[in-house]
């Protein structure tokens, strides 16, 4: 397959071609041109309004459902909502039944891939069954694909769990996942612990939830070495806590929600479900805080915390509703309103070598690991751009700035049928 990308801008901080406006020329999947003008027959050309390319972008927490909730998303559908949205690498999340606790699971989820824009890079579970006391077969998953292992969205309550795992994990250079959020402090509680959840009468989940819990998982780094990776900060307490654990040269690595990031808890109007999500929005404090810790590197990560949920598990009141929120469509209009176009894109786009994913250049011989698209474009986002199975977004209604055109990875592309 050939490509000609025409007349599109680079964004790219660490190449000298930053920002120049340059065509493309992509043959089999390597770039094999890039210049002022290339006149050439190919099967594609890309020719679009302020058509812009960067890098590839990568997402640590997405969630499809297959196998087991079909009726969420399917793998295939998932893989093009998420080539579509810019993303030519995510880290898939075990939500799924069965779960990933084993190297032929892990291999199916890495198979289903293969030949899509988008590959997969799979989540496997710390623990058999999911239950927090026995160590799964993590090396034997890491050889099948695993880059990563946690259960999806549970804590380590057995602190000797998280100690012996991150003793294993070092002999191999695996990375443990650690939900923190204390499940006693956490107890029914559906929203952040404020005058908010007292105003409206629903139990809240205090945030020394989440700092207990950090705290202890960086004694134990600490003490026993390792690498640990901390998903969906969500406190102020936390960033600080791990912007003190990097100054002590620990490994440790952390991510933020898109809702965590740019909504807060006194955006949860009329008790609407596609807000309530786990860990829960806290405070406008607390957004600024991943903010910061976004911008100076404390937060490494964005990540759009995927979960789709399909219509019968949230169209209840909001204490029975299951959390979860889809992201992916409008992950790159968000940031655009918040962040300039150099530091989304270097957000999007950086520590992808920490999960063992390529960083793949924009210069001639390299692979192509492309994403398209204007960053100028405002829009209402609305049900119609959503492209995943499922429609649980807590973003609907936003005014967002940036649009996908689609990605280009592993001899592929995807286009957004919103906008091509």
């Amino acid at each position: 397959m050939s490509i000609l990308i025409k007349s599109a801008t680079i964004v790219d901080s660490k190449s000298n071609l930053n920002f120049k406006k340059k065509d493309i020329l992509i043959r089999e999947g390597i770039i094999v041109d890039i210049a002022d003008t290339i006149d050439t027959k190919t099967d594609q050309i890309f020719d679009f309004k302020d058509l812009h390319v960067s890098r590839g972008w990568m997402d640590t927490s997405v969630s499809f459902g297959e196998p087991g909730y079909e009726e969420r998303e399917n793998i295939d559908n998932g893989l093009l909502t998420a080539a579509s949205s810019g993303f030519t690498s995510i880290l898939l999340n075990p939500d799924c039944y069965p779960l990933v606790d084993n190297h032929s699971a892990v291999e199916f989820l890495k198979k289903k891939s293969l030949k899509s824009t988008t590959k997969i890079y799979p989540i496997a579970n710390l623990t058999s069954n999911s239950d927090g006391k026995n160590l799964a077969s993590l090396y034997d998953m890491k050889l099948a694909g695993a880059v990563a292992y946690g259960d999806y969205k549970k804590s380590i309550t057995d602190s000797s769990i998280l100690k012996i795992s991150l003793e294993y994990t070092k002999t191999f250079g695996g990375r443990v996942i650690s939900f923190c959020q204390d499940n006693f402090l956490s107890q029914n509680g559906v929203i952040n612990e404020s005058i908010v959840s007292t105003e409206k009468g629903l139990r809240g989940i205090p945030d020394i939830s989440e700092s207990i819990n950090i705290y202890r998982d960086i004694e134990i780094l600490n003490y026993t070495g390792g690498k640990i990776h901390i998903p969906y900060v969500n406190t102020k307490k936390g960033v600080e806590l791990i912007r003190e654990a990097k100054k002590k040269k620990l490994d440790i690595t952390a991510s933020a929600s898109l809702a965590h990031i740019f909504l807060s808890d006194k955006d949860i109007d009329d008790y609407n479900t596609n807000l309530k999500i786990i860990p829960p929005l806290r405070s406008e404090m607390d957004s600024n805080s991943l903010k910061e810790g976004l911008i100076d590197g404390t937060i490494d990560y964005l990540t759009s915390m995927h979960e789709p949920l399909n219509i019968d598990v949230k169209k209840v009141v909001f204490d029975h509703a299951e959390p979860g929120s889809i992201g992916l469509e409008s992950v790159f209009g968000l940031m655009c309103n918040n962040f300039t176009l150099e530091k989304t894109i270097d957000i999007l786009t950086r520590n992808k070598s920490i999960f063992e994913i390529k960083n793949y250049e924009i210069k001639i011989g390299s692979h192509a690991d492309l994403t398209l698209f204007n960053p100028d474009k405002t829009y209402e986002f609305a049900e119609d751009h959503i492209l995943s199975t499922s429609k649980n977004c807590a973003f609907i209604g936003s005014k967002l700035k940036g649009i996908v055109y689609g990605s280009i990875n592993n001899n592929n592309s995807t286009l957004n049928k919103l906008w091509t």
